[in-house]
């Protein structure tokens, strides 16, 4: 039997804004778990961990607005993360799956294993 050495790499990012860190922590959260994410995705998935929920009228001109985009983009990507279990919806509300959602208000700090499988 071999014994494995264990690597630690720590990383240091700065950023400048909630919304930033979000994308950051969506953009892992994709390409670890091989979910293959748009930058659309991931900035719509980071907005709406932050505001709350995406149903509101005022909220998705907001993201619009931001980001240049419109209403029927977000419904798109709303309908593709639904099926992905990454939007969840209650009522008329849409929201982020809580499994994901962090406050992204404090800094995050992330511990990532990645772990042969067993022979």
């Amino acid at each position: 039997m071999e014994n494995k050495i264990v690597i630690k790499q720590v990383l240091l990012r700065k950023v400048s804004s909630e919304r930033e860190i979000a994308e950051k922590y969506y953009s892992v959260l994709s390409a670890i778990n091989a979910l293959g994410l748009t930058k659309s995705e991931i900035q719509l998935i980071a907005f709406t961990a932050i505001k709350g929920n995406i149903t509101y009228a005022n909220v998705r001109q907001e993201f619009c607005k931001e980001y240049k985009t419109t209403s029927p983009t977000i419904n798109n990507i709303v309908s593709k993360l639904k099926k992905q279990n990454i939007f969840l919806k209650k009522g008329k509300l849409i929201y982020i799956n809580p499994v994901i959602v962090i406050d992204f208000k404090n800094d995050v700090t992330l511990e990532i294993n990645l772990k042969h499988e067993a022979s």
